[in-house]
Protein backbone atom coordinates (compact mmCIF):
# COMPACT_ATOMS: atom_id res chain seq x y z
CA UNK A 1 0.00 0.00 0.00
CA UNK A 2 1.74 3.05 -0.88
CA UNK A 3 1.50 6.54 1.41
CA UNK A 4 0.30 9.77 0.39
CA UNK A 5 -0.32 13.26 1.75
CA UNK A 6 -4.02 13.99 2.44
CA UNK A 7 -5.73 16.95 0.76
CA UNK A 8 -7.82 17.31 3.44
CA UNK A 9 -7.42 16.53 7.38
CA UNK A 10 -8.80 13.47 8.70
CA UNK A 11 -9.65 12.91 12.53
CA UNK A 12 -7.35 11.10 14.50
CA UNK A 13 -9.60 8.07 14.64
CA UNK A 14 -9.83 7.64 11.05
CA UNK A 15 -5.77 7.96 10.98
CA UNK A 16 -5.11 5.81 13.37
CA UNK A 17 -7.68 3.30 10.68
CA UNK A 18 -5.77 4.55 7.90
CA UNK A 19 -2.10 3.46 9.62
CA UNK A 20 -3.42 0.15 10.49
CA UNK A 21 -4.59 -0.83 6.72
CA UNK A 22 -1.30 0.49 5.55
CA UNK A 23 0.52 -1.92 8.00
CA UNK A 24 -1.85 -4.52 6.85
CA UNK A 25 -4.23 -5.17 9.74
CA UNK A 26 -7.23 -7.28 8.31
CA UNK A 27 -8.91 -8.07 11.48
CA UNK A 28 -9.39 -6.22 15.05
CA UNK A 29 -10.58 -7.99 17.87
CA UNK A 30 -12.25 -5.53 21.01
CA UNK A 31 -14.37 -4.44 23.33
CA UNK A 32 -16.67 -1.39 22.68
CA UNK A 33 -15.72 1.28 24.77
CA UNK A 34 -16.72 5.49 25.13
CA UNK A 35 -12.79 6.04 25.46
CA UNK A 36 -12.13 5.18 21.63
CA UNK A 37 -15.20 6.15 19.39
CA UNK A 38 -14.00 7.88 17.34
CA UNK A 39 -11.80 4.68 16.32
CA UNK A 40 -14.90 2.69 16.17
CA UNK A 41 -16.19 4.96 13.54
CA UNK A 42 -12.81 4.63 11.52
CA UNK A 43 -13.98 0.95 11.23
CA UNK A 44 -17.02 1.70 10.01
CA UNK A 45 -16.20 2.63 6.41
CA UNK A 46 -12.96 0.25 6.57
CA UNK A 47 -12.07 -3.32 4.73
CA UNK A 48 -10.59 -4.35 8.15
CA UNK A 49 -12.53 -7.28 9.46
CA UNK A 50 -14.33 -6.30 13.41
CA UNK A 51 -14.59 -8.94 16.20
CA UNK A 52 -16.59 -8.00 19.03
CA UNK A 53 -15.78 -9.45 22.22
CA UNK A 54 -17.60 -10.12 25.89
CA UNK A 55 -14.52 -9.80 27.71
CA UNK A 56 -11.09 -7.88 27.15
CA UNK A 57 -9.13 -10.50 28.31
CA UNK A 58 -11.12 -12.86 25.79
CA UNK A 59 -10.26 -10.31 23.23
CA UNK A 60 -6.66 -9.65 24.00
CA UNK A 61 -6.28 -13.92 23.93
CA UNK A 62 -8.14 -13.56 20.64
CA UNK A 63 -5.59 -10.73 19.06
CA UNK A 64 -2.44 -13.02 20.47
CA UNK A 65 -3.48 -16.63 18.86
CA UNK A 66 -3.92 -14.07 16.00
CA UNK A 67 -0.15 -13.45 16.07
CA UNK A 68 0.57 -16.77 16.79
CA UNK A 69 -0.64 -18.00 14.07
CA UNK A 70 0.19 -15.32 11.15
CA UNK A 71 3.51 -14.29 12.78
CA UNK A 72 2.20 -10.42 12.44
CA UNK A 73 0.62 -8.81 14.73
CA UNK A 74 -2.63 -8.87 16.64
CA UNK A 75 -4.79 -6.41 16.74
CA UNK A 76 -6.75 -5.40 20.14
CA UNK A 77 -9.18 -2.37 21.17
CA UNK A 78 -10.04 -2.05 24.53
CA UNK A 79 -11.64 0.95 26.41
CA UNK A 80 -9.74 2.85 29.75
CA UNK A 81 -9.78 1.59 33.28
CA UNK A 82 -11.61 -1.79 33.91
CA UNK A 83 -11.06 -2.78 30.24
CA UNK A 84 -7.32 -2.64 30.01
CA UNK A 85 -6.89 -4.46 33.58
CA UNK A 86 -8.69 -7.07 31.92
CA UNK A 87 -6.83 -7.63 29.01
CA UNK A 88 -3.45 -7.76 31.27
CA UNK A 89 -4.00 -11.86 31.25
CA UNK A 90 -3.84 -11.71 27.16
CA UNK A 91 -0.69 -9.20 27.01
CA UNK A 92 1.11 -10.95 29.74
CA UNK A 93 0.62 -14.58 27.31
CA UNK A 94 2.20 -12.63 24.57
CA UNK A 95 4.81 -11.06 26.77
CA UNK A 96 5.99 -14.80 28.20
CA UNK A 97 4.98 -16.42 24.77
CA UNK A 98 6.81 -14.18 22.28
CA UNK A 99 3.83 -13.22 20.25
CA UNK A 100 3.88 -9.77 18.34
CA UNK A 101 0.58 -8.41 19.88
CA UNK A 102 -0.75 -4.32 19.51
CA UNK A 103 -3.04 -3.35 22.09
CA UNK A 104 -5.30 -0.10 21.89
CA UNK A 105 -6.73 1.57 25.22
CA UNK A 106 -8.55 4.42 25.52
CA UNK A 107 -7.65 7.13 27.89
CA UNK A 108 -9.50 9.99 29.22
CA UNK A 109 -9.08 13.24 27.60
CA UNK A 110 -5.54 15.25 27.97
CA UNK A 111 -7.38 17.97 30.47
CA UNK A 112 -8.96 15.54 32.65
CA UNK A 113 -5.33 13.83 33.44
CA UNK A 114 -3.20 13.69 37.37
CA UNK A 115 -6.86 14.22 38.31
CA UNK A 116 -7.73 10.12 38.44
CA UNK A 117 -10.47 11.22 36.62
CA UNK A 118 -12.92 8.38 35.66
CA UNK A 119 -11.49 5.03 35.05
CA UNK A 120 -7.95 6.57 34.32
CA UNK A 121 -4.95 4.69 34.13
CA UNK A 122 -0.68 5.63 33.94
CA UNK A 123 -0.58 3.16 31.26
CA UNK A 124 3.25 3.43 31.52
CA UNK A 125 3.00 2.81 34.60
CA UNK A 126 0.74 -0.29 34.97
CA UNK A 127 1.69 -2.00 31.76
CA UNK A 128 5.40 -1.10 31.45
CA UNK A 129 6.76 -4.79 33.03
CA UNK A 130 5.22 -6.47 30.79
CA UNK A 131 5.28 -4.78 27.33
CA UNK A 132 8.02 -4.21 24.68
CA UNK A 133 6.54 -0.76 25.10
CA UNK A 134 4.27 1.31 26.63
CA UNK A 135 3.19 4.89 25.26
CA UNK A 136 0.34 7.52 24.83
CA UNK A 137 0.09 9.83 21.78
CA UNK A 138 -0.67 12.85 22.71
CA UNK A 139 -1.24 14.87 19.08
CA UNK A 140 -2.85 13.03 16.33
CA UNK A 141 0.08 14.46 14.21
CA UNK A 142 2.49 11.73 15.59
CA UNK A 143 -0.41 8.68 15.21
CA UNK A 144 1.73 7.76 11.77
CA UNK A 145 5.34 7.55 13.60
CA UNK A 146 4.13 5.64 16.67
CA UNK A 147 2.23 3.24 15.43
CA UNK A 148 4.85 2.39 12.99
CA UNK A 149 7.85 2.35 15.77
CA UNK A 150 5.01 -0.04 17.75
CA UNK A 151 4.74 -2.21 14.69
CA UNK A 152 8.44 -2.29 14.62
CA UNK A 153 8.81 -2.84 18.01
CA UNK A 154 6.30 -5.74 18.16
CA UNK A 155 8.01 -7.79 15.22
CA UNK A 156 11.26 -7.18 15.60
CA UNK A 157 13.58 -9.37 17.71
CA UNK A 158 11.84 -11.26 19.94
CA UNK A 159 8.05 -10.13 19.39
CA UNK A 160 5.93 -9.37 22.15
CA UNK A 161 3.17 -7.03 22.94
CA UNK A 162 2.91 -3.01 22.96
CA UNK A 163 0.54 -1.26 24.44
CA UNK A 164 -0.91 2.41 23.31
CA UNK A 165 -3.28 4.50 24.89
CA UNK A 166 -5.24 7.07 23.48
CA UNK A 167 -6.60 9.60 24.72
CA UNK A 168 -9.98 10.62 23.77
CA UNK A 169 -9.83 13.91 22.77
CA UNK A 170 -6.55 13.22 20.55
CA UNK A 171 -8.86 10.86 18.43
CA UNK A 172 -11.09 13.96 17.53
CA UNK A 173 -8.18 16.16 16.65
CA UNK A 174 -8.26 16.87 12.68
CA UNK A 175 -4.54 16.27 10.82
CA UNK A 176 -2.89 16.88 7.63
CA UNK A 177 -0.27 15.00 8.45
CA UNK A 178 1.52 12.35 6.38
CA UNK A 179 1.08 8.46 6.04
CA UNK A 180 4.44 6.70 7.11
CA UNK A 181 5.48 3.90 5.12
CA UNK A 182 4.32 0.33 5.92
CA UNK A 183 6.35 -1.33 8.40
CA UNK A 184 9.29 -4.28 7.04
CA UNK A 185 10.08 -7.20 9.58
CA UNK A 186 13.50 -6.63 10.46
CA UNK A 187 15.74 -10.17 10.68
CA UNK A 188 19.00 -10.84 12.31
CA UNK A 189 21.35 -13.54 10.40
CA UNK A 190 23.79 -15.89 11.39
CA UNK A 191 27.57 -15.02 10.34
CA UNK A 192 28.80 -17.74 7.54
CA UNK A 193 31.78 -19.06 10.28
CA UNK A 194 28.60 -19.61 12.19
CA UNK A 195 27.12 -21.48 10.39
CA UNK A 196 30.22 -23.57 9.64
CA UNK A 197 30.96 -24.14 13.32
CA UNK A 198 27.41 -25.23 14.25
CA UNK A 199 27.35 -27.84 11.67
CA UNK A 200 30.75 -29.27 12.36
CA UNK A 201 29.58 -29.36 16.13
CA UNK A 202 26.69 -31.42 14.92
CA UNK A 203 28.65 -33.76 12.77
CA UNK A 204 31.10 -34.63 15.72
CA UNK A 205 28.82 -34.95 18.14
CA UNK A 206 28.14 -38.03 19.92
CA UNK A 207 24.55 -37.46 21.68
CA UNK A 208 23.52 -34.24 20.39
CA UNK A 209 19.78 -33.05 20.29
CA UNK A 210 17.98 -29.97 18.91
CA UNK A 211 15.39 -28.35 21.12
CA UNK A 212 13.41 -25.82 19.42
CA UNK A 213 11.13 -23.23 20.47
CA UNK A 214 10.31 -19.12 20.69
CA UNK A 215 8.30 -17.51 18.23
CA UNK A 216 9.55 -16.66 14.84
CA UNK A 217 9.43 -19.78 13.05
CA UNK A 218 7.13 -20.10 9.84
CA UNK A 219 6.43 -23.66 7.71
CA UNK A 220 8.82 -23.66 5.21
CA UNK A 221 11.79 -23.08 8.11
CA UNK A 222 10.11 -25.74 9.75
CA UNK A 223 9.71 -28.30 6.90
CA UNK A 224 13.61 -27.38 6.19
CA UNK A 225 14.94 -28.24 9.42
CA UNK A 226 13.27 -31.50 9.28
CA UNK A 227 14.86 -32.21 6.30
CA UNK A 228 18.34 -31.36 7.44
CA UNK A 229 17.71 -33.30 10.83
CA UNK A 230 16.79 -36.29 9.14
CA UNK A 231 20.17 -36.01 7.12
CA UNK A 232 22.07 -35.24 9.99
CA UNK A 233 20.03 -37.79 11.99
CA UNK A 234 19.84 -35.00 14.72
CA UNK A 235 17.21 -35.82 17.61
CA UNK A 236 14.76 -33.16 17.55
CA UNK A 237 12.87 -31.87 20.73
CA UNK A 238 10.59 -28.66 21.07
CA UNK A 239 9.72 -26.75 24.34
CA UNK A 240 6.81 -26.41 25.92
CA UNK A 241 3.50 -26.13 24.17
CA UNK A 242 5.55 -25.74 20.76
CA UNK A 243 5.34 -29.17 19.13
CA UNK A 244 3.95 -27.86 16.05
CA UNK A 245 7.60 -26.55 15.49
CA UNK A 246 8.08 -30.97 14.07
CA UNK A 247 6.25 -33.26 13.02
CA UNK A 248 5.42 -35.81 15.38
CA UNK A 249 5.95 -38.53 12.55
CA UNK A 250 9.52 -37.06 12.10
CA UNK A 251 11.70 -40.08 12.21
CA UNK A 252 13.99 -37.91 14.29
CA UNK A 253 11.32 -35.86 16.60
CA UNK A 254 11.63 -37.03 20.45
CA UNK A 255 9.14 -35.73 22.16
CA UNK A 256 8.36 -32.26 24.16
CA UNK A 257 9.88 -30.64 27.23
CA UNK A 258 6.91 -29.70 28.71
CA UNK A 259 5.02 -30.40 32.04
CA UNK A 260 5.55 -34.45 32.92
CA UNK A 261 7.88 -34.83 30.44
CA UNK A 262 9.72 -38.39 29.19
CA UNK A 263 11.96 -39.24 32.12
CA UNK A 264 13.90 -41.01 29.18
CA UNK A 265 14.12 -37.73 27.04
CA UNK A 266 15.08 -35.63 30.27
CA UNK A 267 17.90 -38.29 31.20
CA UNK A 268 19.54 -37.99 27.62
CA UNK A 269 19.72 -34.07 27.91
CA UNK A 270 21.35 -34.59 30.92
CA UNK A 271 23.95 -36.59 29.39
CA UNK A 272 24.36 -34.80 25.85
CA UNK A 273 27.44 -33.89 24.89
CA UNK A 274 25.80 -31.09 22.08
CA UNK A 275 22.85 -29.15 22.78
CA UNK A 276 21.45 -26.83 20.11
CA UNK A 277 18.95 -24.62 21.92
CA UNK A 278 17.08 -22.94 18.47
CA UNK A 279 14.48 -20.05 18.91
CA UNK A 280 13.35 -20.18 22.65
CA UNK A 281 15.15 -18.76 25.89
CA UNK A 282 14.59 -22.24 27.62
CA UNK A 283 13.00 -21.10 30.78
CA UNK A 284 11.27 -22.80 33.51
CA UNK A 285 9.39 -25.09 32.45
CA UNK A 286 11.05 -26.50 29.58
CA UNK A 287 14.36 -26.64 31.42
CA UNK A 288 12.20 -28.62 33.89
CA UNK A 289 12.48 -26.05 36.51
CA UNK A 290 16.16 -25.12 35.64
CA UNK A 291 17.56 -27.88 36.39
CA UNK A 292 18.73 -29.98 32.74
CA UNK A 293 21.61 -27.12 32.35
CA UNK A 294 23.71 -25.68 35.81
CA UNK A 295 23.98 -22.28 35.77
CA UNK A 296 25.36 -20.20 34.78
CA UNK A 297 27.70 -22.58 32.73
CA UNK A 298 26.34 -25.85 31.83
CA UNK A 299 28.08 -29.18 31.91
CA UNK A 300 26.70 -29.72 28.06
CA UNK A 301 27.87 -27.60 25.09
CA UNK A 302 25.30 -25.44 24.26
CA UNK A 303 24.69 -23.72 20.85
CA UNK A 304 21.99 -20.70 21.33
CA UNK A 305 19.87 -19.25 18.62
CA UNK A 306 17.98 -16.61 19.14
CA UNK A 307 16.62 -13.30 17.47
CA UNK A 308 16.71 -10.79 20.54
CA UNK A 309 20.72 -10.61 21.47
CA UNK A 310 19.49 -9.77 24.83
CA UNK A 311 18.30 -13.29 25.73
CA UNK A 312 21.57 -14.55 24.69
CA UNK A 313 23.99 -15.13 27.60
CA UNK A 314 21.25 -14.07 30.01
CA UNK A 315 20.57 -17.13 32.13
CA UNK A 316 22.88 -19.71 30.03
CA UNK A 317 26.58 -18.67 29.19
CA UNK A 318 26.71 -20.95 26.34
CA UNK A 319 29.91 -22.32 23.95
CA UNK A 320 28.49 -20.50 20.56
CA UNK A 321 25.47 -17.68 20.64
CA UNK A 322 24.11 -16.84 17.11
CA UNK A 323 22.21 -13.77 17.22
CA UNK A 324 19.51 -14.61 14.42
CA UNK A 325 16.20 -15.73 14.40
CA UNK A 326 14.98 -19.41 13.84
CA UNK A 327 13.87 -18.96 10.11
CA UNK A 328 17.28 -16.99 9.01
CA UNK A 329 19.21 -19.46 10.97
CA UNK A 330 17.27 -22.30 9.20
CA UNK A 331 17.76 -20.95 5.81
CA UNK A 332 21.69 -20.48 6.13
CA UNK A 333 22.34 -24.47 7.04
CA UNK A 334 23.38 -26.44 4.54
CA UNK A 335 21.41 -28.20 1.76
CA UNK A 336 23.76 -30.45 0.65
CA UNK A 337 24.03 -32.99 3.18
CA UNK A 338 25.55 -36.96 2.89
CA UNK A 339 23.04 -39.64 4.27
CA UNK A 340 24.73 -39.87 7.82
CA UNK A 341 24.71 -42.87 9.13
CA UNK A 342 22.08 -44.20 12.03
CA UNK A 343 22.30 -43.18 15.09
CA UNK A 344 21.26 -45.76 17.65
CA UNK A 345 20.59 -42.57 20.33
CA UNK A 346 18.12 -41.58 18.10
CA UNK A 347 16.50 -44.86 17.26
CA UNK A 348 16.02 -45.51 21.15
CA UNK A 349 14.68 -41.74 21.73
CA UNK A 350 12.42 -42.44 18.92
CA UNK A 351 11.18 -45.54 20.22
CA UNK A 352 10.57 -44.11 23.69
CA UNK A 353 9.01 -41.30 22.35
CA UNK A 354 6.63 -43.53 20.75
CA UNK A 355 6.11 -45.87 23.58
CA UNK A 356 5.49 -42.39 26.04
CA UNK A 357 3.06 -41.19 23.91
CA UNK A 358 0.64 -44.55 23.05
CA UNK A 359 -2.48 -43.73 24.87
CA UNK A 360 -4.31 -46.92 24.26
CA UNK A 361 -2.04 -47.85 27.43
CA UNK A 362 -3.17 -45.99 29.47
CA UNK A 363 -6.23 -46.78 32.22
CA UNK A 364 -7.35 -44.35 34.68
CA UNK A 365 -10.01 -44.42 36.78
CA UNK A 366 -14.00 -43.92 36.04
CA UNK A 367 -15.83 -45.02 32.93
CA UNK A 368 -14.38 -42.16 31.05
CA UNK A 369 -10.95 -43.37 29.39
CA UNK A 370 -8.70 -39.70 28.37
CA UNK A 371 -6.25 -42.07 26.58
CA UNK A 372 -9.33 -43.96 24.23
CA UNK A 373 -10.57 -40.29 23.14
CA UNK A 374 -7.45 -39.35 22.29
CA UNK A 375 -6.55 -42.03 20.20
CA UNK A 376 -10.01 -41.59 18.63
CA UNK A 377 -8.83 -38.06 17.76
CA UNK A 378 -5.51 -38.20 16.66
CA UNK A 379 -6.70 -40.86 13.87
CA UNK A 380 -10.22 -38.79 12.73
CA UNK A 381 -8.73 -35.00 13.42
CA UNK A 382 -6.86 -33.87 9.96
CA UNK A 383 -3.41 -32.96 9.75
CA UNK A 384 -4.49 -29.69 9.32
CA UNK A 385 -6.72 -29.10 12.34
CA UNK A 386 -6.11 -26.44 15.08
CA UNK A 387 -6.30 -28.09 18.32
CA UNK A 388 -5.95 -24.91 21.17
CA UNK A 389 -6.11 -25.20 25.22
CA UNK A 390 -5.17 -23.18 28.09
CA UNK A 391 -3.98 -24.65 31.14
CA UNK A 392 -5.07 -27.04 33.71
CA UNK A 393 -4.11 -31.18 34.16
CA UNK A 394 -6.60 -32.39 31.49
CA UNK A 395 -3.72 -30.41 28.86
CA UNK A 396 -1.56 -33.40 29.80
CA UNK A 397 -3.50 -35.33 27.75
CA UNK A 398 -3.08 -33.42 24.88
CA UNK A 399 0.53 -32.75 24.91
CA UNK A 400 1.34 -36.38 25.51
CA UNK A 401 -0.82 -37.80 23.18
CA UNK A 402 -1.69 -35.84 20.49
CA UNK A 403 -0.33 -36.07 17.49
CA UNK A 404 1.11 -32.58 15.63
CA UNK A 405 1.97 -33.06 12.49
CA UNK A 406 1.93 -29.26 10.87
CA UNK A 407 2.99 -26.25 12.07
CA UNK A 408 0.44 -23.68 12.47
CA UNK A 409 -1.91 -26.41 14.55
CA UNK A 410 -1.22 -25.76 18.00
CA UNK A 411 -2.13 -22.91 19.71
CA UNK A 412 -1.41 -22.88 23.78
CA UNK A 413 0.31 -20.37 26.43
CA UNK A 414 3.67 -20.93 27.45
CA UNK A 415 2.33 -18.94 30.09
CA UNK A 416 0.27 -21.28 31.95
CA UNK A 417 -2.57 -18.87 31.29
CA UNK A 418 -6.18 -20.19 32.02
CA UNK A 419 -9.26 -19.45 29.83
CA UNK A 420 -7.32 -19.31 26.34
CA UNK A 421 -8.49 -22.11 24.68
CA UNK A 422 -11.71 -20.96 23.84
CA UNK A 423 -10.83 -17.65 23.01
CA UNK A 424 -7.99 -19.04 20.83
CA UNK A 425 -10.41 -20.97 19.09
CA UNK A 426 -12.65 -18.30 18.21
CA UNK A 427 -9.30 -16.34 16.69
CA UNK A 428 -8.10 -19.37 14.81
CA UNK A 429 -11.67 -20.36 13.32
CA UNK A 430 -12.37 -16.62 12.34
CA UNK A 431 -9.11 -16.95 10.21
CA UNK A 432 -9.01 -20.28 9.06
CA UNK A 433 -12.85 -20.85 8.07
CA UNK A 434 -12.76 -24.43 6.40
CA UNK A 435 -10.14 -25.94 9.10
CA UNK A 436 -11.42 -28.22 12.33
CA UNK A 437 -10.94 -26.19 15.34
CA UNK A 438 -11.11 -28.09 18.61
CA UNK A 439 -10.19 -26.74 21.92
CA UNK A 440 -9.42 -28.27 25.06
CA UNK A 441 -10.76 -27.17 28.48
CA UNK A 442 -11.26 -28.02 32.16
CA UNK A 443 -14.09 -26.99 33.81
CA UNK A 444 -12.42 -24.49 35.68
CA UNK A 445 -10.56 -23.25 32.71
CA UNK A 446 -13.85 -22.98 30.73
CA UNK A 447 -15.32 -20.44 32.92
CA UNK A 448 -12.61 -18.12 32.82
CA UNK A 449 -13.72 -17.24 29.32
CA UNK A 450 -16.44 -19.34 28.20
CA UNK A 451 -18.71 -16.35 27.65
CA UNK A 452 -16.94 -16.21 24.01
CA UNK A 453 -18.59 -19.05 23.20
CA UNK A 454 -21.26 -16.24 22.55
CA UNK A 455 -18.72 -14.18 20.06
CA UNK A 456 -18.47 -18.43 18.15
CA UNK A 457 -22.34 -18.20 18.19
CA UNK A 458 -22.72 -14.68 16.77
CA UNK A 459 -20.30 -14.97 14.10
CA UNK A 460 -21.47 -18.63 13.06
CA UNK A 461 -17.87 -20.38 13.85
CA UNK A 462 -18.29 -24.12 14.46
CA UNK A 463 -15.32 -24.28 17.03
CA UNK A 464 -15.76 -27.58 19.42
CA UNK A 465 -14.96 -27.02 22.82
CA UNK A 466 -14.31 -30.61 24.67
CA UNK A 467 -14.76 -29.29 28.31
CA UNK A 468 -12.93 -31.63 30.91
CA UNK A 469 -15.25 -31.86 33.82
CA UNK A 470 -13.60 -33.60 37.18
CA UNK A 471 -15.24 -31.22 39.53
CA UNK A 472 -12.20 -28.95 40.68
CA UNK A 473 -9.34 -26.87 40.14
CA UNK A 474 -7.07 -30.47 39.37
CA UNK A 475 -3.50 -28.94 39.07
CA UNK A 476 -4.34 -27.58 42.25
CA UNK A 477 -5.35 -30.17 44.60
CA UNK A 478 -2.99 -32.50 42.41
CA UNK A 479 -0.32 -30.14 44.53
CA UNK A 480 -2.07 -29.55 47.56
CA UNK A 481 -2.44 -33.87 47.97
CA UNK A 482 1.44 -33.95 47.24
CA UNK A 483 2.47 -31.28 49.58
CA UNK A 484 -0.59 -30.71 52.16
CA UNK A 485 -2.16 -34.76 51.91
CA UNK A 486 -5.49 -34.92 53.32
CA UNK A 487 -6.00 -31.25 53.88
CA UNK A 488 -7.81 -29.89 50.77
CA UNK A 489 -9.23 -26.57 50.49
CA UNK A 490 -10.94 -24.11 48.05
CA UNK A 491 -10.28 -26.33 45.18
CA UNK A 492 -13.68 -27.87 44.86
CA UNK A 493 -16.51 -26.48 42.11
CA UNK A 494 -19.39 -26.76 41.26
CA UNK A 495 -20.71 -26.47 37.44
CA UNK A 496 -23.52 -26.46 35.26
CA UNK A 497 -24.05 -28.59 32.51
CA UNK A 498 -21.94 -27.27 29.81
CA UNK A 499 -23.86 -28.74 27.23
CA UNK A 500 -27.15 -26.90 28.16
CA UNK A 501 -24.97 -24.10 28.66
CA UNK A 502 -23.95 -24.54 24.42
CA UNK A 503 -27.60 -24.43 23.89
CA UNK A 504 -28.66 -21.36 25.88
CA UNK A 505 -26.26 -19.48 23.67
CA UNK A 506 -27.59 -21.46 20.55
CA UNK A 507 -24.73 -23.77 19.64
CA UNK A 508 -24.58 -27.26 19.92
CA UNK A 509 -24.41 -29.13 23.21
CA UNK A 510 -23.52 -32.75 24.39
CA UNK A 511 -22.32 -34.82 27.18
CA UNK A 512 -20.67 -37.64 27.41
CA UNK A 513 -20.53 -40.22 30.49
CA UNK A 514 -18.56 -43.28 28.94
CA UNK A 515 -16.22 -43.30 26.64
CA UNK A 516 -18.08 -45.05 24.24
CA UNK A 517 -19.95 -42.24 23.67
CA UNK A 518 -17.77 -39.93 22.66
CA UNK A 519 -16.91 -40.67 18.89
CA UNK A 520 -20.58 -40.30 17.99
CA UNK A 521 -21.15 -37.13 20.05
CA UNK A 522 -18.19 -35.51 18.51
CA UNK A 523 -19.67 -36.81 14.79
CA UNK A 524 -22.50 -34.86 15.89
CA UNK A 525 -20.92 -31.82 17.09
CA UNK A 526 -19.00 -31.68 13.57
CA UNK A 527 -22.10 -32.22 11.79
CA UNK A 528 -23.94 -29.69 13.25
CA UNK A 529 -22.67 -26.97 11.78
CA UNK A 530 -23.09 -25.08 14.81
CA UNK A 531 -20.11 -24.22 17.83
CA UNK A 532 -20.30 -27.11 20.25
CA UNK A 533 -19.54 -27.78 23.31
CA UNK A 534 -19.08 -31.62 24.73
CA UNK A 535 -19.28 -31.69 28.04
CA UNK A 536 -16.59 -34.89 29.55
CA UNK A 537 -17.82 -36.09 33.02
CA UNK A 538 -14.19 -37.12 34.56
CA UNK A 539 -13.75 -39.09 37.78
CA UNK A 540 -12.00 -36.83 40.31
CA UNK A 541 -9.40 -39.52 40.86
CA UNK A 542 -7.98 -39.60 37.11
CA UNK A 543 -5.91 -36.50 37.76
CA UNK A 544 -2.41 -37.69 35.69
CA UNK A 545 -2.35 -40.37 33.21
CA UNK A 546 -0.11 -42.34 35.77
CA UNK A 547 -1.23 -41.45 39.27
CA UNK A 548 -4.69 -40.74 41.00
CA UNK A 549 -5.48 -38.44 43.98
CA UNK A 550 -5.36 -41.43 45.91
CA UNK A 551 -1.64 -42.62 45.46
CA UNK A 552 -0.33 -39.00 45.35
CA UNK A 553 -1.66 -38.53 48.70
CA UNK A 554 -0.52 -41.66 49.83
CA UNK A 555 2.90 -40.91 48.31
CA UNK A 556 3.02 -38.26 50.20
CA UNK A 557 1.81 -39.16 53.41
CA UNK A 558 4.77 -42.62 53.24
CA UNK A 559 7.17 -39.48 52.92
CA UNK A 560 6.22 -37.63 56.11
CA UNK A 561 6.63 -40.79 57.50
CA UNK A 562 9.97 -41.38 56.87
CA UNK A 563 11.16 -37.84 57.23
Amino acid sequence: MTTHTPNTARMGGHLLVDQLRLHGVEQVFCVPGESYLAVLDGLYDSDIKVTVCRQEGGAAMMAEAYGKLQGKPGICMVTRGPGAANAMAGIHIAQQDSTPLIVFVGQVARAMQEREAFQELDYKAVFGSQTKWTCEIKQADRLPELLARAFHIATSGRPGPVVIALPEDMLTEYSLVQDAHPYQLTDTHPAPEQILDLHARIQGAQRPIAILGGSRWNAPAVAQFERYAAAMQLPVSVQFRRQMLCSSGHSTYVGDLGLGANPELIEYIRQADLVLLLGGRFSEVPSQSYTLFDIPTPRQSIVHVHPDVHELNRVYQVELAINASPSALVAALPTSLPNTQARATVSALRASYLAWSQPADVHIPGKLQMGRIMEYLRQRLPDDAIICNGAGNYATWVHRFYNFRQFGTQLAPASGSMGYGVPAAVSAQSQYPQRTVVAFAGDGCFLMHGQEFATAVQYDLPIIVIVIDNKMYGTIRMHQERDYPTRPSATSLRNPDFAHYAQAFGGHGEQVHDTDQFPAAFERALQSGKPAIIHCLLDPQAITPSLSLDRIRELALQAQHHD
